[in-house]
């Protein structure tokens, strides 16, 4: 039986993708410039916040999930008992 291969297996679609998602992030960093905020805090205001703090969270939780793998983690024969 032969496989049918996605648009994500051919490596010049993924190039095209990984483009459009990079000028995409871009954009979307730009435009923070010329739109308006309405910052409930006084730390809101510094531009790019969201952006900068988007990043850290998601590198934050990395660094928990690795923490968290090490405790929740059963042994490879745990279920052999």
């Amino acid at each position: 039986m032969k496989k049918e291969l996605t648009i994500f297996d051919n490596p010049k679609n993924v190039k095209i993708f990984l483009i459009i998602f990079y000028v995409s992030l871009v954009v979307l960093l730009i435009s923070e410039f010329f739109i308006h905020p309405h910052p409930a805090f006084a730390f809101e205001h510094i531009k790019s916040f969201s952006a900068v703090y988007g990043f850290f969270s998601c590198v934050l939780l990395i660094f928990l999930a690795k923490i968290l793998r090490l405790i929740v983690m059963k042994k490879e024969n745990y279920y052999d008992k």
